[in-house]
């Protein structure tokens, strides 16, 4: 099975083992124990057939006995067993999900926006229960199956040559027929995870969007969409359920009942010949059952776990679609400012969306980039926060190539406010700090600077902010992103539309927050055009068509009368 796994997929088979073959190693053990236990069990049941012949009530007395230790050590096995199967199912997928969401978490920024989140919450939960199901605990079950298939073959060998070769005559055809079939599965098996990406993605969009859907009046459209979906995916289900159930029916119809009536038949034709006794005849039906039941099941077991293997595959090659940053770890020092020269750009070799830029932001400073909605005001902070390589021209940041600068150090220089805040389920605390370690006097800093003072005091750090920060006014929720950028004490502060979707007083407070903020150098696209707030900053670039066509303070701007000039004046 790993011989045919890339090198990606056998690294989080090995999360599996990881610290955690102790307990493998047990319920192996107690698996094989539990084999001979089942095989102990029928020659117990055809010596007491063969005593009821001999009428020896004392070696009736002896197997009665020797039955009750039976089923004292058989339950102790299958408990230890089932006790040691849980601890190692239970670490291993603990262990398979956190090396998932690390590799997640090392994925790139501008990898991750380009997929779909809706395929790996379904990779870590229906591909998660699929792989537990089909792979670990299945695999178990194929030990189990294949040894009591041996050990059958093995008693039946010592108690009758001829029986045997009838039982295994009647067997080989049938259980070819079912390897054959059982490959279907595998494909089966991705068409269901394929489809249950389709319906998870369906559902997060209809529930993140169900305001919207309310305002618009689009219930019978959006259970409309959820019914396809939904239809998809359980049609996909059935038909991967009637392969289970075709190579079940198969094997259970070919090898059970012609096995069962062909010894049965054959073994009472010796017993009348003198060759066995009835006992023996006994025991061999009941062997049949454990020569049954593996070749019934393994074709679908060892199907689930190659089906199952793919769901891995699946997993290590969307965790392995990365284009994260790699380039020089730089320190913190912004001496020589932020620097745009002659900087384009456009989007999959498309229409320019930035043409010419060039700007210079001293360290410290406060900038305003303003512009009509397309004019190239976000693309240029995404450029900034290092989204994409592709620029024209040169961005250096404190002396550096902004294109050659390491992921990890470009975070640590470029700070984030967004127009949309996700907050935690979680406390305020941790929704501050990301759940990293800061001083106390450091958190609380960092709040009473975002303006948040009066809701620590209030409420305090552990402060339930609900799902989405439903317990934050919309304000309060910038400025829990103002106090996680001052936290992290990025040197540049990029504030991207941050105060749009609040009131104008609330606007107007959370700007003058970032604008009084002491030491990061500020650049803040803002579509409000209030002259109190434009007043404070040192300069402002105005952006048309993807170009820089003014820039100076707001009083300068203002008397040239230029587009800065009309666009205050449409907003009056």
């Amino acid at each position: 099975m790993k011989s045919t796994m890339s090198a990606a997929a056998r690294d989080y088979v090995r999360a599996f083992y990881r610290d955690n073959r102790l307990n493998l190693a047990v319920a192996l053990a107690l698996t094989v124990l539990d084999v001979p236990a089942a095989l102990i069990g029928s020659w117990l049941l055809g010596r007491i057939i063969d005593v009821i012949g001999t009428g020896d009530v004392s070696e009736l007395a002896r197997l009665a006995a020797l039955c009750a230790a039976f089923l004292v050590a058989s339950l102790a096995v299958s408990l230890g067993m089932y006790r040691a199967k849980c601890a190692f199912i239970y670490r291993a997928l603990a262990q398979y999900k956190s090396l998932a969401f690390e590799r997640l978490s090392e994925k790139g920024v501008r990898a991750f926006a380009r997929e779909n989140t809706g395929s790996y919450l379904s990779l870590l939960t229906n591909d998660v229960a699929s792989i537990e199901e089909g792979y670990l605990k299945r695999g178990f079950l194929i030990v189990y199956h294949a040894l009591l298939l041996a050990g059958s073959l093995a008693m039946m060998l010592a108690l009758s040559v001829p029986l045997t070769v009838v039982a295994v005559a009647l067997s080989a055809a049938p259980l070819a027929v079912s390897v054959a079939m059982g490959r279907e599965m595998g494909e089966r098996e991705q068409e269901v995870s394929a489809g249950n990406e389709r319906f998870v993605s369906r559902l997060r969009d209809l529930l993140a969007g169900f305001s919207v859907v309310k305002a618009f009046r689009a219930e019978a459209e959006a259970r409309r969409l959820f019914d396809a979906a939904n239809a998809e995916v359980e049609g996909l289900k059935r038909r991967r359920y009637w392969w289970e159930c075709l190579i079940g029916a198969v094997s259970e119809n070919l090898c059970g009942s012609l096995l069962q009536f062909g010894v049965f038949l054959a073994g009472a034709w010796l017993a009348i010949a003198g060759e066995v006794t009835a006992g023996t005849v006994l025991v061999f039906v009941n062997l049949c059952n454990y020569l049954v039941m593996p070749i019934n099941v393994l074709p679908q077991f060892l199907a689930s776990r190659r089906a199952a293997a793919g769901l891995i595959e699946k997993l290590a090659e969307a965790a392995e679609r990365n284009e994260a940053r790699r380039g020089d770890k730089v320190g913190r020092d912004l001496s020589g400012g932020v620097v745009l020269d002659h900087v384009g750009f456009a989007y999959g070799g498309g229409e320019p969306v930035l043409s010419d830029v060039s700007l210079e932001l001293a360290p410290g400073g406060r900038y305003a980039l303003v512009g009509a909605s397309g004019s190239g005001k976000s693309t240029l902070l995404n450029l900034l926060m290092g989204g994409e390589d592709g620029y024209m021209g040169s961005i250096r940041v404190g002396g550096h190539e902004l294109r050659c600068i390491d992921a990890g150090s470009l975070c640590d220089l470029m700070g984030l406010i967004d127009q949309q805040v996700f907050l935690f389920d979680d406390t305020l605390r941790n929704n501050v700090t990301m759940f990293r370690d800061f001083p106390e006097e450091a958190v609380l800093g960092a709040c009473r600077r975002a303006g948040l003072g009066e809701l620590v005091a209030e409420k305090g750090l552990g402060y339930e902010c609900g799902e989405g920060g439903a317990h934050l006014s919309g304000g309060e929720r910038q400025r829990v992103s103002i106090a996680r950028a001052l936290l992290r004490k990025t040197p540049v502060l990029l504030v991207d539309e941050a105060t749009s979707a609040l009131d104008a007083r609330t606007a107007s407070e959370v700007a003058g927050a970032i604008l009084d903020l002491e030491g990061p150098t500020r650049l803040v696209v803002t579509h409000r055009l209030e002259p109190a707030l434009l007043e404070r900053y040192d300069e402002i670039f105005v952006l048309r068509e993807g170009r820089v066509v003014e820039r100076g303070t707001y009083d300068e701007l203002v008397a040239a009368g230029g587009y800065f000039a009309g666009l205050c004046s449409v907003a009056g």
